[in-house]
This record gives structure tokens, sequence and C-alpha cells, in this order.
């Protein structure tokens, strides 16, 4: 479960939610609030997992920024809440800008809630200007906490981020002209690494369409699609 929580929140944070006005200063993020969204995940088997809620609750225009918030809401297979958390963006004109501190799921950091610790890392990006071949800057965050004495760092990277083609893809939702970026992302926790590859395809003024995490083998383990939009 908490590899389809990490797994879910990074597809969320890299190439997720785009359902944008025609003056919005982003081309793949929701800066209109009141937007919803909905997104419904799958297994390795195409089973339904769980779906996924997101609504654009608050958008603030100040000194030559927008930031928009988003509320996700995560229910699994049985209709039971798992968790729920809040994303904030920041849009200068040339993309967006996600803080590091979302990269750390509520659902992990709620576990050291009574402990010393202190988040550090590197800001998500995504840019207007997607073009194919194009490398995407690596971003990450670093958790180090502290108890007893003891002292441990949970530490996710985002490495080999880049654009690898552009194609349609269809969903519940429509069929959509997509971006394909691929990225690595590397899980490190108390000495034990884990790294899975990972696929969005996102769509002008759609955002994420279609997501795909796979094992070392190239085989799918989990996939998210985009079943319900609301402008």
């Amino acid at each position: 479960m908490k590899k389809t929580i990490l797994g879910l929140t990074l597809a969320v944070l890299f190439g997720t939610h785009t359902m944008l006005s025609q003056d919005s200063c982003s081309k793949y993020y929701p800066l209109v609030e009141g937007t919803t969204f909905q997104y419904t995940m799958y297994n390795k088997k195409g089973k339904s997992e769980g779906v996924t809620d997101y609504t654009i609750t608050k958008v603030d225009n100040s000194g030559g920024e927008t930031r928009a918030t988003m509320s996700m809401k995560f229910a699994d297979k049985k209709g039971k809440e798992v968790f729920t958390s809040d994303y904030t963006y920041i849009c200068t004109g040339k993309g967006i800008k996600i803080d590091y501190n979302s990269l750390l799921p509520e659902a992990m950091t709620s576990q050291f809630k009574d402990m010393e610790y202190e988040i550090t890392g590197t800001d998500i990006e995504l840019p207007n200007d997607l073009s194919v071949g194009q490398t995407l800057n690596d971003a990450n965050v670093t958790m180090a906490i502290s108890m007893a004495g003891v002292n441990m760092n949970i530490e996710v990277n985002m490495i080999n981020r880049k654009v690898e083609k552009q194609e349609n893809v269809t969903t519940p939702a429509g069929t959509f002209d997509c971006y394909v970026l691929y990225n690595d992302t590397q899980s490190k926790t108390m000495g034990a690494t884990q790294t899975f590859p990972s696929r969005l395809w996102v769509a002008e003024d759609i955002g994420m369409v279609k997501q795909e995490t796979y094992d070392k083998n190239g085989t799918v383990t989990n996939s998210m699609a985009l079943t319900q939009l609301s402008k």
C-alpha cells in the first residue's frame, strides 16, 4: 500500500491536472477554481483499486505569480476513504513549480508527527514548452527524522525525466493528443533502495490523461486513467 500511495502521489505531482482558462499561465496545470477531476487506479490485472477525486479549491494571483491549491481524496475499491491531502502549484508564466514537500504523501509524514524531523529538497518543474526529446530537471525530497537518539532519512528522487514522444491515448473520458513523459522514481528508506519507472500521458488543457508504473522487467504494476472531468 505504501508503494501504491507513493506512486499515486507522484503521478499527481509530476504530470497531472490541467483544466485551464485561456488566460492561465500554464498549459499543463489547473489554475481555475472549482475545477474537478476523477482518476481510477488499476492493479496489474487491470482491476480497479480505487478512485481519486481532485478539486481546485483556491487560486491566488500576486507578485507576478499564480498559486493554486489542489485538494485530493483517495478512496479504495470499497469506497473507503484512505487519505486526503492538499498541494500548492506556483506558476510564473514559463511553467509550473510544485513545492518539494508535496513529494512526501501525507499518509507517510503523519506516521512521524510526534517526532522531530526536517524536510529539504528541490522543487518539481514542468515547463510550458514541452517537445519530444526534451530533458526535464530532476526533483527530490529528503526527510531527516530523529527518534530516541536514532537518525533516519527517507529520500525520494525523480530522475531521468524526459519527453519521449507524442501520441493519442483513449480513456473513459475521451481521446486526447498527449506528450509521453518518462521518469525513474527512486525511494530510499533505512538503507533500502527501490527504483521504479513511470510514464505519464499529458495533454494541453487536460493534464494527466494516463499514468503507468512498471517493475524492473518493464511489466505494468499499476496504472491510472482519467475517468471524469468537469470544467
